[in-house]
This record gives structure tokens, C-alpha cells and sequence, in this order.
């Protein structure tokens, strides 16, 4: 009768990405070499390091093969994607913001761009929280300022290396 003994199939769940990733990957580019000089002066010189395509950039131990230096950023990367990618941002004397993750990943939000494209990453800014993240700032769980949504856009390009994973720069240390 109308289906009345009909089993009825559980309702589906929306399905999750995992792991989690923010609904935003901005089209604003950084410019490498800007990030590669950045990164240089922070760490005067003295560091290799690797950086993928969206300017994602893995601090690596001196003396690495560039084989070997593309493998141990890759897979740095990819801890720190697969775990919660915790971020540590700072700001630089040069009006940067350096986004610090763990396993010496590191993205450099370029005081230039964030200028130039602002009123993009205000408007976009929440939807540059990964699926389900719950992030507690003194503003309160998911609220941001300035320098928040600009940590948060910089994030977003540790997010889209992360899943398409494609180093195109090794820098060498200047010793």
C-alpha cells in the first residue's frame, strides 16, 4: 500500500574530501621569483630549498641531489597535507606574511598582491577554511582579521600544491 512496507534506503551523506580542503583556490598568482627572493633574504642565503608550482616552498638540508631535493619536498608536503596542516603565520619587517607549517613547509603571502587583489581575499576569506575547520582566533572560532584572511590566502596555495604536487624551482644556497 503506497509503499508503506517499502524498506526505505538511509539517507545519503554528503560526501567529504579527504582529506579536508577549503571550497577557494584564488587565480591570483604570486610571482616566484619575488617568493624565491623573499625566502633567499629570509633565511640570508644560507638554506636550499624547493618550490612547487602555486609558490609553496619546502625548506631542504644542504647537499641534496635535485632528485633528492624534489622527493623530500614532495613528501613534506604531503605530511603536512595529511595531517592538520596547523598554520604558523608571521609577520615579516618587509609587510610579507611568512605562513609556517610543519616539517619546514612554508608559503610567502607577498604584501604587494594582497594589496593589490584585497578586496577578493576579504570577500573569499571564509571560504579559504578547509571542510569542516574550526580555526579560534581572539575574534572568536572563524572570524579573521586583515592579517588573518591574508595568512588564510596564503594558505590556500599550500592547499593546491598539495594536491597537484609539482616542484618547478630548487634554489641553492648562496655558501
Amino acid at each position: 500500500m503506497f509503499g508503506l512496507f517499502k524498506k526505505k534506503e538511509p539517507p545519503k551523506a554528503p560526501s567529504k574530501r579527504f582529506p579536508p580542503v577549503p571550497d577557494w583556490q584564488p587565480s591570483i598568482a604570486q610571482p616566484l621569483d619575488l617568493i624565491i627572493d623573499r625566502i633567499r633574504h629570509y633565511t640570508d642565503g644560507e638554506r636550499d630549498f624547493a618550490v612547487f608550482n602555486n609558490g609553496t616552498a619546502v625548506i631542504l638540508p644542504n647537499g641534496l641531489s635535485d632528485e633528492q631535493a624534489v622527493s623530500h619536498a614532495t613528501e613534506s608536503l604531503h605530511k603536512v597535507f595529511h595531517a592538520h596542516p596547523d598554520m604558523h603565520p608571521l609577520a615579516m619587517k618587509d609587510g610579507n606574511i611568512l605562513v609556517r607549517y610543519n616539517h619546514d613547509v612554508l608559503n610567502v603571502v607577498l604584501s604587494e598582491v594582497t594589496t593589490a587583489n584585497w578586496q577578493e581575499i576579504e570577500q573569499q576569506h571564509q571560504r579559504a577554511i578547509a571542510t569542516d575547520e574550526v580555526l579560534i582566533t581572539p575574534l572568536g572560532h572563524n572570524r579573521f582579521d586583515e592579517f588573518g584572511m591574508k595568512a588564510l590566502f596564503g594558505r590556500c596555495f599550500m592547499f593546491m600544491d598539495a594536491q597537484a604536487p609539482k616542484v618547478v624551482r630548487i634554489a641553492r644556497s648562496a655558501a
